[in-house]
């Protein structure tokens, strides 16, 4: 079990540490990417949901490991576009709380979803997260490196959220569960408290 906590902490900090760099004020395609790389990391509500993702990924198996992180980056950046373009998508931060809840609950639960539901749904959630950080851009950032920043940063929030269900899973079937249980609840709980607007 320590092995795993291990392994958990040491990816969380290899995600963390970018975003620590990136602080430094920057200028043109570096800032436009470090703007982009930072949005996903300043918000508990899209860490979560993002890592949530990839603990979901792992749980289904199979070539949902990587299809579902990939359809969430790619649908991601259409509700990025939309939210450049000042194309309104109704309930994008009731979206992104939801969200949360959902896939913390999806993951404490262990549900068993088929892969074109699971994409289905990740796509939607997506959406909102994605239309969030298009128009949240700021006016001086470049789009396309800024699309590129979150894009990378959702990414490797998701490889977390991975390595903390392989983690998990080599500690023993009894601890992983309780582990993802754990984990899934309080994020879940987390998106209770966004949504309800005490978090």
């Amino acid at each position: 079990m320590k092995s795993a906590l291990k392994s958990v902490l040491v990816a969380l900090a290899a995600v963390a540490l970018p975003a620590v760099a990136s602080a430094h004020p920057a200028i043109g395609e570096a800032a436009g990417f470090s703007h982009g790389f930072a949005h996903p990391m300043s918000g508990l509500d899209h860490m979560l949901a993002m890592v949530m993702v990839g603990v979901f990924a792992f749980q289904l198996g199979g070539r949902a490991t990587w299809l579902v992180p990939t359809t969430f980056v790619l649908v991601m950046a259409l509700g990025g576009a939309l939210g450049v373009a000042g194309i309104n998508v109704p309930f994008v931060e009731t979206g992104i709380a939801l969200s949360v809840v959902i896939l913390g609950a999806i993951v404490a639960l262990n549900v068993k979803a088929p892969l074109a539901v699971a994409a289905g749904l990740i796509g939607l959630f997506a959406i909102f997260h994605g239309h969030a950080h298009g128009a949240e851009m700021p006016e001086n950032a470049a789009g396309a490196a800024y699309a590129a920043g979150f894009m990378v940063a959702t990414a490797l929030l998701h490889a977390a959220g991975l390595a903390l269900g392989y983690a998990v899973g080599r500690a023993g079937e009894r601890q992983g569960i309780l582990v993802t249980r754990t984990a899934g609840s309080i994020a879940a709980l987390a998106g209770v408290g966004i949504l309800s607007g005490l978090i």
